[in-house]
């Protein structure tokens, strides 16, 4: 079940880190990507998300927009 796990987020954004807190409690391990320090990663979410807010999570290239608990339960089969 290892699935490749992004979160694109933002050190000030409470809903990104409730989301990280969310993974780290179910032992998922996850890339964390700052993009309000990283502007590679920022290009990155929005082109693949078409977001500029933050998180996005990416899980296996399904895309989460927000902290959406049963939607990551579902991507992640958890």
């Amino acid at each position: 079940m290892d699935k490749k796990v992004k979160v694109y987020s933002t050190t000030t954004c409470p809903f990104c880190i409730r989301a990280k807190q969310f993974l780290k409690d179910n032992n998922i391990a996850f890339e964390d990507l700052d993009v309000g320090s990283n502007q590679v990663a920022a290009e990155e979410m929005i082109k693949k998300s078409g977001q500029m807010g933050v998180p996005v999570i990416d899980i296996d290239g399904e895309i989460i927009i927000g902290f959406d608990k049963d939607k990551i339960k579902q991507a992640l089969e958890l």
